[in-house]
């Protein structure tokens, strides 16, 4: 039924920018918001016109739940967005009442969209034939093949963790393609903690529901979690997945986990869910290297059918180096200068988009370090600059001394004079010592990615 009174699109959409435009970087909100607007509401349903391929697959993939959320705040009717490619030359020529028809719709409130299967949530892009593999993520990518040839057998369940950007979902959701091109009869199921919890609040009211509920993910031969990190806290549900997991082990079906930490350093997870992720194999995904952000790239390029130098290919390698979804973001970027400006890149032009989408930097202090190791190991921050031997105190001094000169290039002697006016020789007797800690101690190593996050 169509609505009494037409919504003002132009006016909707502008406030929808100003709310957008605030949350992101001034290069993204350029980028891809750029050159849209609203095409037409339609039964709940808005299209938004965009002017090229580019910005359509991204805006799904990367905004889709912020547009979405921002056109609910003016006009609580609206459940869902579609994208429309209108080339700019239509855009500008056409009747201001001309609704052509939309194509292929992306997701219905809140988390589906054009590219995810709906009957198991995957995303047919994630599979082992576009995943790059390298010295950043070998062993958990071995892990995944162990999987694929005796499910349920080795390594279960098989977490896996590492900071955001790095790949984890795309390797999971991997096996998971696997799984549905090769065991056609094993019901396969992926899902977020948040999605989770969520049903069972959702149940916890209606007996019913509840029991719908236990039995929901209990059909599927693999299980995929993402983000466990969530369920911190959330007692109950911790609970349910604890007896879920019961089950599913007990019948030898697969179950798999990612967490962007380790669990022993998930806050308010409880003991007995520890211990089962702890039954199979945990393993990491570290930030990958110069040669295998070179690869990512090239990879990206080969898939794009884009032609660039390998000295460019380099130069986007050496710059980006914080983690795969920057990676994946200064690619399209540079996919979409090439659409709009219908050549190929030289390399003026590359660093021209690196600096448009690069962060500033953030500016740590010692006194920021000494802060984030103390709360760290729960400790006072004033006691890692007192003249003290106490175990608990002279671990974490170590360890800011170490992170002070590795990782911000401070001299020995400032270290030394920032933290209670000792010698330069205790400061590089500490860095030393950690330094070759890290060599042989993989749980220090641990902790140190924690604490980098952290700061």
């Amino acid at each position: 039924m169509q609505p009494t009174v037409k919504t003002d699109t132009t006016a909707l959409w502008n406030k929808v920018l100003a709310e957008i435009e605030v949350s992101i970087s001034g290069a993204n909100f350029k980028t891809w918001f750029t050159g849209t607007y609203i095409e037409k509401v339609d039964e709940g349903t808005v299209v938004v016109a965009v002017p090229n391929l580019f910005t359509k697959t991204w805006l799904m993939d990367k905004f889709h739940k912020e547009v979405l959320r921002a056109l609910r705040n003016f006009d609580n009717t609206i459940k869902a967005v579609e994208y429309l490619i209108v080339p700019k030359d239509e855009a500008k020529n056409k009747p201001e009442q001309t609704q052509p028809k939309a194509q292929t719709p992306t997701k219905e409130l809140p988390l589906a969209d054009f590219y995810i299967n709906k009957d198991d949530n995957l995303n047919p892009r994630y599979t082992f034939d576009t995943l790059v593999v390298g010295s950043f993520n070998e062993l958990a990518h071995a892990a995944a093949q162990a999987i694929i040839k005796k499910p349920g057998v080795v390594y279960n369940p098989l977490l896996i963790y590492g900071d955001t950007g790095r790949g984890k979902t795309h390797l999971i959701q991997s096996i998971g393609n696997y799984f549905k091109t090769h065991f056609q009869n094993k019901r396969v199921f992926y899902l977020t903690s948040e999605k989770f919890a969520l049903d069972y609040i959702t149940s916890v009211h209606d007996p019913q529901k509840v029991n719908n509920f236990k039995e929901k993910y209990r059909k599927y031969d693999l299980l995929i979690m993402d983000d466990i990190q969530f369920l911190a806290g959330k007692e109950k549900s911790q609970e349910e997945l604890f007896h879920l997991f019961n089950n599913l082990y007990d019948n030898n079906k697969q179950i798999i986990f990612s967490s962007d930490k380790h669990p022993n350093y998930i806050p308010n997870l409880e003991n007995r869910l520890r211990s089962r992720f702890a039954a199979g194999m945990i393993v990491d995904i570290s930030a990958p290297d110069q040669e295998s952000r070179a690869a990512i790239v090239r990879a990206k390029t080969i898939a794009h059918n884009l032609n660039l130098s390998p000295e460019i290919i380099d130069f986007i390698a050496t710059s980006v180096n914080s983690n795969i979804r920057e990676i994946e973001g200064v690619m399209n970027s540079i996919f979409c200068q090439v659409d709009l400006k219908g050549r190929d890149l030289n390399i003026s032009d590359i660093k021209n988009i690196l600096k448009d989408n690069s962060k500033p930097p953030k500016a740590v202090s010692v006194a920021d370090v000494l802060k984030v190791v103390a709360g760290f190991y729960n400790i006072e921050e004033d006691s890692m600059c007192k003249k003290t031997r106490q175990k608990e105190v002279v671990r974490p001094r170590q360890v800011a001394m170490y992170l002070l000169r590795e990782d911000f290039n401070i001299s020995y002697p400032t270290i030394g004079q920032k933290m209670g006016g000792r010698d330069h020789t205790t400061v590089i007797h500490s860095y030393e010592k950690i330094k070759e800690e890290i060599k042989i101690n993989p749980m220090l190593t641990e902790e140190l990615e924690q604490i980098r996050s952290m700061i």
